[in-house]
């Protein structure tokens, strides 16, 4: 909805608000008004359009999720880093049921934004299992499960992969 800077400007003007209160010894207003200064702080680091996203998600609404992300016009400039991950890997999400090559570049640029989300290697790894590309969905399993030790699901997920490429002791390792 704002850019991220207006976030954080519109931020600092509600604090000086709140302090402005305090000075004029209406502290109750004071207080309060600084309390409400963490919803613009809180939107800075967590987007409002991708949290209602991900809410849509949840729900198998991809739809409404394709409609919540689309009120993003320039990722770029109204996200900051870790959110253009999120968000790119939103879109290789619900890319991943239509256009697989559209939702493997979509998954690249989210690894390459926010490389500490092990759910973007997951799902890239299981988008290239799906085409049969499976020592690359070996590299991006083990990527997931190194950044988070109790996926349980990545490590099913490399088991059956190589039990398909016929490696049983790697397989047994893994499940």
């Amino acid at each position: 909805m704002f850019h991220r800077n207006i976030k954080l400007i519109i931020a600092g003007l509600v604090i000086l608000t709140g302090i402005w209160q305090f000075t004029e010894s209406n502290i109750g207003n004071g207080i309060f008004v600084i309390l409400l200064s963490a919803i613009p702080i809180f939107l800075y680091f967590k987007n409002e359009f991708i949290l209602l996203a991900f809410l849509k998600l949840r729900k198998q609404d991809f739809e409404g999720a394709k409609k919540w992300l689309a009120y993003i016009k320039n990722p770029e400039t109204a996200l900051v880093r870790k959110q253009q991950g999120y968000f790119n890997y939103l879109h290789g999400i619900m890319l991943s049921q239509t256009n697989i090559n559209q939702a493997e570049k979509y998954f690249k640029k989210a690894i390459a934004l926010n490389p500490n989300y092990a759910d973007a290697y997951y799902n890239y790894a299981n988008l290239l299992a799906d085409q049969e590309s499976y020592s690359d969905a070996i590299k991006m399993y083990k990527s997931a499960t190194s950044l988070k030790k109790d996926y349980f699901e990545a490590f099913n997920n490399l088991g059956n992969i190589y039990r398909k490429i016929k490696d049983y002791d790697n397989a047994i390792e893994s499940y």
